[in-house]
């Protein structure tokens, strides 16, 4: 992350998405209940500001610094779901990681020593192919707007 943009003041919850601990909307949810410290205080606003240069996260009393940064590979086979857990039972992109480590109630989807990654874009159920994952939110923003035209055969 460059400097400038650490500086600047952005909410708690996209703060732990973006030091890689969790989605944004686990992060909402660990905040409002009450698990989560800003610079000693708990808090239960997930848009309560953060200056990720200057201000201390902790969670469940652990002190969340970032992560190093994982970008995975994986080829999603047809009839796997692009996402983090399904109603429906089906496969998710998660089973195809580690099926031996399954999320811990109430933190960061656990994978082992991956601890949380999010797919960057979506396939369909119906389709099959490279699908990247990783918990660099900034880098799968960037690698997923339209704007950056790249190609995706």
């Amino acid at each position: 992350m460059k400097p400038e943009e650490t500086a600047r003041r952005i909410g708690l919850a996209r703060a732990l998405s973006k030091l890689g601990y969790c989605s944004r909307s686990q992060a909402a949810g660990l905040i409002r209940a009450g698990r989560v410290r800003l610079n000693g205080s708990v808090r239960h606003d997930p848009e309560t500001p953060v200056c990720l240069q200057r201000d201390r996260i902790g969670v469940d009393g652990q002190a969340i610094s970032r992560k190093e940064r994982i970008y995975l590979m994986v080829n999603k086979l047809r009839g796997v779901v692009t996402t983090a857990s399904d109603e429906k039972g089906r496969d998710t992109v998660y089973s195809l990681l580690n099926e031996t480590s399954p999320a811990e109630e109430g933190e960061g989807r656990s994978q082992g020593a991956l601890r949380w990654v999010a797919p960057v874009g979506r396939l369909d159920k119906a389709s099959e192919g490279l699908l990247l994952l990783t918990n660099d939110s900034e880098w799968g923003g960037r690698i997923a707007a339209p704007e950056t035209r790249l190609e995706k055969i």
